[in-house]
C-alpha cells in the first residue's frame, strides 16, 4: 500500500493572492487541503474560493498569536497582549507565558471554538485543525484544541512534528533545525492526549516540510517526497501565494518564497505522481469513519450554531 500523503497549504485567507495560488493548485492536482484563517483578510474571498472546489479539503488554521481575536477579547484576557485588544504579538510572548501557566486552556479553547464556528457559519465542513506557527505542539494549546474538536466533529488534527527521516535531510537553517529537534520533545506529551490515543480525533505520522519553511524550492521539495517511506500517513505543510502588493501590507516572513513554493509545487508534483511508488494524495476529510460518510454524502457538518461549550 503506498503511503498517503496530504499536501496542505496553511495561510488561506490571508490575501487574495495565497488564496489564489491555492485555488490553482488545487486544479492543477498538487494541492489538496488548505487551512483557513478566520482573522484573515481575505477571509471572505477564500470561502468563495472553498465553495467553487469542493473537492479542496478545509480546515481551520486556529490563530493564538498574532493577529485579532474572534472572541471578544474580555472574554480570553489571558491570550490578549499588552494593548488589551489583540492576541499576543510574538510566539516568544505567547509561549513564555504559556510555560510561566499565565495562559488558560480555557481561553484557548474559548476563542478556537470562535474562529471555527466563523468557518462553519460560513458553510465551510471543516475537515481538520492545525495552528498558526505551530502552537499546539504543546500539550497545553493541543488538550484544548483536541477537547473542541472532538465536541465539535472536527475528525483530525494536524500532527506538529516532523519525521526524523526528514529532518535529517538538513533543510532550513541550522539554528531552525535546532529549534525543532528540541520542540520534538513534546512529541510524547501530543500523542499520549486522549483524544489521539483512543483514535477519537486522527492524526498523521508527521508532518512534513517545517524545517524546510522559507527555504521551499523545487530541490529541497524534490528530496523531501523522494524520501517519503513505502507506507504510512503524512502532511506535507506549504505556504504559497503571489509576492504581491497585498502581501507587502501582511506581516508574515513568508514573502518571496511564496512564488518559489507556488512554482515548486507545478514542477515537482506532476513527475513524482508518475513515479512506482508515488503517494495517494488525499485530505484530512478523508480519514476515518466521517471521511466514510462523507464519500456516501452522509455526512453532516455542524453549522457554528451548536453549543459546544
Amino acid at each position: 500500500m503506498p503511503p498517503r500523503l496530504i499536501l496542505n497549504a496553511d495561510d488561506f485567507g490571508l490575501t487574495p493572492g495565497v488564496n489564489r495560488a491555492i485555488a490553482e493548485l488545487h486544479q492543477a492536482g498538487v494541492l489538496t487541503s488548505a487551512t483557513l484563517m478566520a482573522t484573515g483578510p481575505a477571509f471572505d474571498d477564500a470561502v468563495a474560493i472553498a465553495h467553487a472546489n469542493p473537492t479542496l479539503g478545509v480546515g481551520c488554521h486556529i490563530t493564538l498569536v498574532d493577529g485579532t481575536p474572534v472572541a471578544h477579547p474580555q472574554s480570553i484576557p489571558t491570550l490578549i497582549g499588552s494593548d488589551g485588544k489583540t492576541l499576543r504579538p510574538s510566539l516568544i510572548d505567547f509561549t513564555q507565558a504559556l510555560l510561566r501557566g499565565d495562559i488558560h486552556e480555557d481561553d484557548i479553547e474559548r476563542e478556537a471554538l470562535a474562529q471555527l464556528q466563523k468557518l462553519q457559519r460560513a458553510g465551510i465542513d471543516v475537515t481538520h485543525l492545525d495552528t498558526h506557527k505551530h502552537t499546539h505542539l504543546f500539550s497545553a494549546v493541543a488538550r484544548p484544541l483536541l477537547h473542541l474538536a472532538q465536541r465539535a466533529s472536527i475528525g483530525a488534527i494536524r500532527n506538529p512534528f516532523e519525521p526524523s527521516f526528514t529532518r535529517a535531510l538538513g533543510h532550513g537553517g541550522l539554528l531552525r533545525r535546532l529549534q525543532i529537534y528540541a520542540l520534538n520533545s513534546q512529541q510524547a506529551r501530543f500523542m499520549r492526549i486522549p483524544q489521539i490515543v483512543h483514535n477519537h480525533v486522527l492524526t498523521t505520522d508527521g508532518t512534513l516540510g517545517i524545517s524546510a519553511t522559507g527555504h521551499l524550492n523545487a530541490n529541497t521539495l524534490a528530496e523531501t517526497l523522494a524520501a517519503l517511506p513505502s507506507e504510512g500517513l503524512f502532511e506535507f505543510c506549504c505556504h504559497p501565494g503571489y509576492n504581491d502588493p497585498d502581501l507587502d501590507a501582511i506581516t508574515t516572513r513568508l514573502r518571496g518564497t511564496r512564488d518559489v513554493e507556488r512554482e515548486a509545487l507545478l514542477k515537482v508534483l506532476p513527475q513524482r505522481i508518475l513515479q512506482p511508488g508515488a503517494p495517494e494524495l488525499i485530505h484530512y476529510g478523508d480519514l476515518g469513519f466521517m471521511g466514510a460518510m462523507r464519500k456516501l454524502g452522509r455526512f453532516q457538518p455542524n453549522t457554528g450554531y451548536e453549543k459546544i461549550l
